[in-house]
């Protein structure tokens, strides 16, 4: 494999790590960029180009676990919250690994059911561009109704009912240009949760989601793989971690401050540049 093949790779861990937690859709700006520009399938054929971008994912999760590793030590009973965490919830009930399976539950459901459908119908410039527009009005949706103090302002706080709904309503991003960050943060915030208690929630519940997806991506798609693809699944991944915790501790200082509009107005405006290139 040439050194520009592996580029592509680096470009699309590059895209998926910037954009995997901004609620963008990273999906979506995947398929974007290499549909119009890198055209992956020409050389990795379509289902292992759909699987790439879906296992690219498991750099991102690897950020995530690196970032939130205390909070996952704890959950699964391995060890005790870092003195900093643990201050900030003291007195308080902590997120329990029983209420992360909850808010998986819808979402991990449709997804088996429908997975099929998904990668033969959705992976698409024109259903992406609908998802980012959905998307966006939601997002703004939240900010403008969603409470104005929240009642919740850590994860810790998080009921199962809240739990369970915001995994509802983790179930539109299955459609690709939604956005798992953007439903599952907005669905939060129209709950009375602070944008940065949802946004911790689906980061938390983005490891196990992203990599059962990409578990099954791989069963299903074995037989395509070849061992001249394997260089550019490697590159990919090593980008995607690398971009991936980069920017979820820049997108976690900043969620509080600038909320969800910035973010809808740049998905708004990136689907009138596409449109305006692509059709």
């Amino acid at each position: 494999m040439d050194i520009l093949t592996l580029l592509k790779a680096v470009i699309l861990g590059l895209v998926e790590g910037l954009t995997e937690f901004a609620p963008v859709s990273s999906t979506g700006h995947m398929i974007i960029v290499d549909d119009m520009w890198l055209q992956s399938e020409d050389f990795l054929g379509k289902y292992v180009a759909n699987t790439f971008k879906i296992v690219i994912q498991l750099g991102s999760i690897l950020a995530v676990v690196v970032v939130f590793k205390d909070r996952f030590i704890q959950m699964l009973g391995l060890g005790r919250l870092s003195k900093k965490t643990a201050e900030s919830t003291e007195g308080s009930s902590r997120l329990k690994l029983t209420q992360v399976i909850v808010g998986l539950i819808p979402a991990g459901v449709l997804g088996v059911l429908f997975e099929d459908y998904i990668d033969e119908h959705l992976f698409s410039i024109t259903t992406v561009l609908i998802g980012l527009v959905v998307g966006a009005v939601l997002m703004i949706a939240a900010d403008l109704f969603g409470p104005k103090e929240a009642k919740i302002e850590t994860v810790d706080q998080i009921t199962y009912k809240q739990a369970f709904s915001v995994g509802l309503i983790q179930c539109l991003s299955l459609w690709p240009g939604f956005s798992r960050s953007g439903s599952t943060i907005s669905g939060g915030v129209l709950l009375g949760m602070s944008h940065r208690a949802a946004a911790d929630f689906t980061f938390i519940m983005a490891v196990p989601i992203m990599a059962g997806a990409s578990a099954i991506s791989l069963l299903k798609n074995w037989q395509y793989f070849s061992i001249e693809a394997m260089p550019f699944f490697i590159a990919g991944f090593i980008s995607a971690f690398v971009f991936a915790l980069l920017s979820i501790r820049f997108f976690l200082k900043l969620i509080n401050k600038i909320k969800l509009m910035p973010f809808a107005i740049y998905r708004i405006l990136l689907v009138i540049v596409i449109w305006i290139v692509y059709f």
